[in-house]
């Protein structure tokens, strides 16, 4: 009996990952067909003759020490050049590794949420709202965006290596929680929260503060103090990349206000 139902679980599992292959790529195949725009697509692509250069050790150090168009962001600028070794100024090749890339996260979500707490209806229907929700479409379907997909995979796979590191916590399992952490700060600053909701995970559904009763306050940091000070260097690095940034412009308390009102905007956005 427990092996029969081993093994019903594990082709529902199955199942999981190829419907949420099979919806994600009916929805958006149809990327393949866009073209480039005339909004931020020019700086990152048709008119960047970095970019255009492919992969060379020169324009590899560019991307490292640029902060053009205001982000720094070398791997995004990296992963286009690829696209455009491959696709050249084809459109629907860069949307394409849009599109792989968003598959991917969400087939890491899936794992990382079945892996977390066992169930496999639920995180597919988190997965599922994750890879339809229309909040994603700019994203996937807009290639200057590259860097808000291409940071969620290492995102994701920082956290699903993270969940790794926790069920044997090893030196080696943390160096590539880290390295995934640094990748993906390398595509979008973005990131820099992510610590904070390793801290929540700990809390549920890892539950880890159960088991460390005597250190409840200083473990979780001391463990995470690595990985707190990538956030602060590519902080303060995303700070001055903005070399004229339009806050500037407005009082802290206007910008405080406009936060509480974007935070409110997406909540109701998202439902």
């Amino acid at each position: 009996m427990f092996k029969q139902t081993r093994i019903d679980s594990r082709k529902q599992i199955l199942l999981v990952y190829i419907a949420l292959t099979v919806v994600t790529l009916a929805v958006y195949w149809q990327v393949n067909q866009f073209d480039f725009v005339n909004i931020d697509d020019g700086i990152y692509v048709t008119e960047n003759s970095r970019v255009q250069s492919g992969i060379t050790l020169r324009s590899i150090g560019w991307s490292f020490f640029t902060t053009y168009a205001e982000f720094w962001h070398p791997l995004t600028w990296i992963s286009l050049m690829l696209d455009y070794r491959f696709f050249g100024l084809n459109a629907g090749g860069f949307h394409r590794t849009n599109l792989i890339l968003h598959l991917l996260n969400t087939l890491l979500l899936f794992w990382l949420f079945h892996r977390m707490t066992g169930a496999i209806w639920k995180s597919a229907f988190v997965s599922a709202v994750f890879a339809l929700h229309p909040l994603h479409v700019e994203s996937v379907a807009w290639i200057a965006e590259r860097k808000d997909v291409l940071s969620a995979f290492f995102w994701m796979l920082t956290l699903c290596l993270y969940v790794l590191y926790v069920e044997k916590p090893v030196i080696t399992r943390y160096l590539l929680v880290l390295s995934a952490f640094v990748l993906a700060l390398m595509s979008k600053p973005m990131v820099v929260t992510l610590p904070v909701i390793l801290l929540l995970l700990d809390y549920w559904p890892l539950r880890r503060f159960e088991s460390k009763k005597a250190n409840l306050l200083l473990w979780p940091f001391k463990e995470k103090v690595p990985l707190f000070a990538c956030s602060i260097v590519f902080s303060v690095a995303a700070f001055l990349a903005q070399s004229n940034p339009a806050a500037i412009h407005y009082s802290l308390s206007s910008r405080i206000s406009n936060a509480a009102v974007s935070f409110i905007s997406y909540l109701v956005k998202a439902f």
